[in-house]
């Protein structure tokens, strides 16, 4: 019976989650969860010069706010007893010596052949030292060194699968040695591409979108962004794109992430936000948008929006006409409405019919019968209407906005603007 599985995320508390290590997070989470393991999150602190608790706040609240649960966390800087314990293992197998105050560990000079779950079959070929010198896995001040806490790390948690970036490939046969030196069964490794920039320049943590604590700032909802990182890099068998964090789990593969790099496009991230806000329910979406809004608009002027916006930061714009009496008027909206001569007329003709009706329902279709009886065209009095309610050439359902402001408020408003006509 195979062991249970077991990832692992292990980022540096040195900077701010970037997308990649997000991604690697993501990928990790998944896979665990698919196959009902553990997902395991490790901070590599041992950089005393570089840590600081503010980026290690930054890391967890960015894998809180993607909805990610994990095992611990460790810290390595509270590890050391076991580090020297596994090193005097290597010291007692004769496979590390002093130079100059550090400790080297000693390859075997043979090649060493991987096989990754992602980028296929490796080999480094270790029998020439001259192009592989031996690695210090311990520096003279007595501190180790990334590849060796890492593999100790991975052994003593029983990591069964590690999934991470494909940059770190070339660590991989110096850690399968390593793991050899000590006796140990090696995990499964999986590399996965890197993320480029649009166009193709590999991100770096200053490019657009790189920075996972800019998200939620800018109005993103958090399923929706681990939808998105989800498909940098991975894609299921099919054409669909949108997935719950649910939906992705059971998709999940590393037999589905792509070989080659993924590609960051900041407009599809906004298009997959978008899809998500409509998928909701409405009562749902004005329950998360609410959060978005600091003076309190009602749920209907809440869901009213729902499908008008992409982010959720557009909310408190799109909703602010309903709350704000004088409300301005868009300069474009007013002299398209200017444009139509037969505005004013029957912006005033259906203020009053609007004043007459005993049952406000049928106000939307007292539009109609006003224009008719005009010799107009309902359209030509929506457009106008819509500017004489909202200031906005677009917006909310007609009917949603006249229900929502009531008759009193609507003839109001719509005295107001043709003040602005005359």
């Amino acid at each position: 019976m195979s062991a249970p599985v077991r990832t692992r995320f292990a980022p540096s508390p040195t900077g701010y989650l970037h997308l990649g290590g997000a991604r690697t997070a993501l990928f990790n989470w998944l896979f665990a969860k698919k196959l009902g393991g553990t997902f395991v999150l490790r901070v590599e602190d041992t950089d005393k010069a570089r840590n600081t608790e503010e980026a290690r706040t930054a890391i967890f609240e960015g894998m809180e706010w993607m909805g990610l649960d994990w095992e611990g966390p460790y810290y390595q800087s509270e590890r050391d007893e076991i580090y020297l314990e596994w090193f005097e293992k290597l010291v007692a197998a004769d496979r590390v010596y002093e130079d100059d105050g550090a400790w080297r560990f000693r390859f075997e000079r043979k090649p060493i052949t991987m096989h990754d779950l992602v980028c296929g079959e490796v080999t480094i070929d270790y029998t020439d030292e001259s192009n592989t010198p031996d690695m210090v896995i311990r520096r003279s001040d007595g501190t180790f060194v990334f590849h060796f806490v890492n593999v100790v790390d991975d052994l003593t948690m029983g990591i069964t699968h590690i999934i991470r970036g494909e940059d770190h490939l070339m660590n991989t046969p110096k850690h399968l040695q390593l793991i050899e030196a000590f006796g140990e069964k090696a995990p499964a490794y999986a590399h996965i591409p890197l993320i480029l920039n649009g166009d193709g320049s590999k991100m770096s943590k200053r490019d657009t979108g790189a920075a996972l604590g800019d998200y939620p700032r800018q109005g993103f909802h958090s399923p929706a962004v681990v939808n998105f990182i989800a498909l940098l890099g991975w894609s299921p068998k099919d054409d669909s794109e949108i997935f719950s964090p649910e939906e992705l789990i059971e998709k999940f593969s590393l037999e589905s992430v792509n070989r080659s790099p993924g590609r960051f496009d900041f407009d599809k991230c906004v298009w997959v936000n978008q899809q998500h806000l409509l998928a909701m329910e409405p009562s749902q979406f004005a329950e998360i948008a609410a959060s978005a809004c600091q003076n309190s608009p009602t749920q209907a002027m809440l869901e009213s929006v729902q499908e008008k916006v992409s982010l959720l930061a557009e909310i408190p714009e799109a909703v602010a006409f309903y709350l704000d009496p004088e409300y301005p008027i868009a300069d474009d909206a007013l002299a398209k409405v200017k444009g139509n001569d037969a505005a004013a007329s029957l912006l005033d003709a259906l203020a009053t019919d609007f004043s007459a009706l005993a049952d406000w329902t049928e106000a939307k279709a007292a539009i109609g019968t006003t224009a008719k009886a005009h010799g107009a065209k309902p359209g030509q009095l929506m457009f106008p209407l819509r500017v004489a309610l909202s200031g906005k050439a677009g917006g909310p359902d007609l009917g949603a906005i006249l229900e929502i402001l009531g008759k009193n408020e609507c003839v109001r408003r719509i005295q107001r603007f043709t003040s602005l006509l005359a």
